[in-house]
């Protein structure tokens, strides 16, 4: 009997399409993230890799699909080959085959496996130099939670908690927990 062809396929955001990844490869089987690709705790990741048996073919699109870091693209490669799985990347043509040992395949998984990590580190740097400019020239919005109280609701809870109103009742009022009333009337 032979394995099962399995895909794997992630995009960063929910937004973000998955067309384009492992099309017109035949599967068996496919599983799919809309996650971040920073670490292996991924949903459908979990899902695919305790479906995978042993004479089984992973295919991803590409190597920046699986990880986004040395260590952990290592780790999941060389679990699967000890277990029987190979692994295919089809954007390097890269191929694993369990029970094969090809140093030069290794070498180049460890290259660019290295590559995607700087990578990674990079955008991140940018990101927080852009950022920080941004602080300096009051540019920046960090497009966080909202607040649950404006600063002139802050101030109007705080002055009927000091005429003797409870913060329950004031909580339930204005819609917001017993403890972001505690939080900011402190």
């Amino acid at each position: 009997m032979s394995g099962k062809d399995v895909g794997y396929i992630r995009v960063s955001t929910v937004s973000q399409n998955t067309e384009r990844q492992l099309y017109g490869v035949e599967l068996d089987r496919v599983f799919e993230d809309k996650c971040s690709g920073r670490n292996a705790e991924r949903p459908a990741l979990k899902e695919c890799l305790s479906y995978l048996r042993d004479g089984d073919i992973l295919h991803c699109h590409s190597i920046d699909r699986l990880c986004r870091n040395l260590r952990d693209l290592l780790e999941l490669v060389q679990g699967l080959l000890a277990r029987g799985v190979s692994v295919v990347f089809h954007k390097e043509n890269m191929r694993f085959v369990a029970g094969k040992t090809d140093q030069f395949q290794e070498l180049q998984l460890s290259i660019i496996g290295a590559v995607a990590t700087f990578e990674v580190a990079l955008l991140h740097e940018r990101q927080r130099e852009g950022i920080a400019l941004a602080r300096q020239k009051n540019r920046y919005k960090n497009c966080g939670r909202k607040k649950a109280l404006s600063d002139s609701q802050i101030d109007a809870i705080k002055q009927r908690i000091a005429n003797g109103e409870r913060k329950t009742a004031l909580a339930r009022e204005y819609g917001v927990s017993l403890q972001t009333v505690y939080t900011h009337c402190r």
